[in-house]
């Protein structure tokens, strides 16, 4: 499996409306398409951060995956508008788990 490793900085006070949408609506997306979703975990030391892991089953599946969530109508016409300014940045790691030490629900 390859994994998104990935740290969300959001603008100040956003982070608990974004999660909301981000439980609610994203993750289930997500699912539909087959990503799996660990987390997101809020961070202790800044209120303003989270992470989650983005797991695909392989990397050339990845790409196409992703596509399918980023031009689909979803975020399209509503998560990208809602999200996208509540974002100050993130960043995204690569990692490879074909050993299968992370555990999915």
């Amino acid at each position: 499996m390859i994994i998104e490793m990935r740290t969300y900085k959001l603008k100040p006070g956003k982070r608990a409306q974004f999660l909301q949408v981000f439980h609610t609506r994203s993750m289930p997306a997500h699912a539909e398409i087959g990503m799996k979703i660990l987390g997101p975990w809020p961070s202790i030391e800044d209120p303003d951060t989270f992470f989650f892991m983005r797991g695909f089953p392989d990397l050339a599946s990845r790409e196409p995956m992703k596509a399918r969530f980023y031009e689909g109508e979803l975020w399209k016409r509503e998560l990208e508008q809602v999200l996208m300014p509540m974002i100050e940045k993130y960043d995204v790691t690569l990692v490879d788990d074909s050993d299968g030490l992370i555990r999915w629900p």
